[in-house]
């Protein structure tokens, strides 16, 4: 007989987030602002540009929907797709939730992912090459916001510890630093010099290294459309979303612990780990609950967004760390 051990973590599909509420985080600095325009959610949603303008079809198309993996599925409804389609963040696009259409200016080909530092095989893959040597599936993760909102959504990807695998970490290599695009023609706010773009994100190799970590290349069966950090961006469950940087075009495997985007900004609010902890309030809001997308229900946060039994080991022996901002 087989039996199967379900994780604490384990949603049942049904309380999957709506796939439209997912997409929105107030601003630092602003008041949170709702998202009303829908995108376009067909098959073209993230597609490239042809020379005449034209849209033309995302090359990893076929690719979708990908094998649901059942060992990553949720406690809770997935949320629905036209609740969190325009409810996003995406700092250099804008300020306010609703940047898909702004968004849609960025291109996700021709697109490359340059991997370097400390490993033995630094990479320069174009996107579509990488996306060939490794094995897409889908999973059911919760993602909540540090703005006191959450969602659950479906992904598409591939485990973080795929690449790295592909380039050969050395020895000495303890964080990987991910950086994204910069081009202030396309996404207007890297123009301001309050903000110190490109935006940046950091994490252990450790934390890099573990199953829950994950590349993501689609949400709801398709490619990702640009808002949500087209072609390529991270998926970090256990961590508040700030720390799942989109449209990644470069990973370095380091001895030095990155300064990531708002922990530059505002040292006292926001640092390196972010771990999700309903007991650690943010300087300016409680943490203790969350507002779930496409319902509106306010419902208790759970200690590392529910995934503690698969990820608590890798902070033990950091007391003294500020884990949770």
């Amino acid at each position: 007989m087989l039996i199967k051990n379900v994780p604490s973590w384990h949603l049942p599909e049904r309380a999957a987030t709506p796939e439209a509420i997912y997409l929105n985080r107030r601003s630092l600095i602003g008041a949170l602002a709702a998202g009303s325009a829908l995108a376009a959610s067909g098959p073209f949603a993230a597609a490239a540009r042809a020379e005449d303008g034209q849209a033309v079809p995302d090359p990893s198309l076929g690719r979708y929907p990908a094998t649901r993996n059942d060992a990553y599925l949720l406690d809770r409804p997935v949320t629905p797709k036209d609740a969190v389609w325009d409810y996003n963040n995406f700092y250099e696009f804008g300020t306010s939730k609703s940047i898909s259409r702004r968004a849609a200016a960025l291109q996700p080909r021709p697109w490359t992912v340059t991997v370097d530092g400390l490993v033995d095989r630094p990479t320069r893959f174009e996107i579509d090459d990488l996306f060939a040597k490794v094995q897409f599936e889908e999973r059911l993760y919760r993602h909540r916001c540090v703005e006191a909102w959450s969602m659950a959504v479906p992904w598409t990807g591939f485990p973080l510890k795929a690449l790295l695998d592909l380039v050969g970490p050395q020895a000495d290599a303890r964080y990987v630093r991910f950086e994204t695009f910069m081009d202030p023609a396309v996404a207007p706010l890297q123009e301001q010099p309050f903000y110190p773009w490109p935006y940046v994100e950091g994490m252990t190799l450790a934390e890099a290294a573990n199953d829950l970590a994950f590349l993501v290349t689609g949400i709801y069966g398709q490619p990702l459309a640009a808002q949500f950090g087209t072609p390529l961006r991270l998926a970090l469950p256990w961590k508040y979303g700030f720390k799942s940087i989109k449209s990644i075009v470069k990973v370095t495997l380091t001895d030095e612990r990155p300064v990531n985007f708002w922990q530059a900004i505002g040292p006292s609010e926001y640092g390196f780990w972010a771990n999700v902890n309903p007991n650690v309030d943010h300087p300016r809001w409680s943490q203790a609950s969350e507002r779930v997308l496409a319902t509106g229900e306010r419902v208790p946060t759970l200690l590392f967004n529910g995934y503690a039994e698969a990820v608590a080991d890798l902070y033990k022996g950091l007391g003294a760390e500020p884990l949770y901002m």
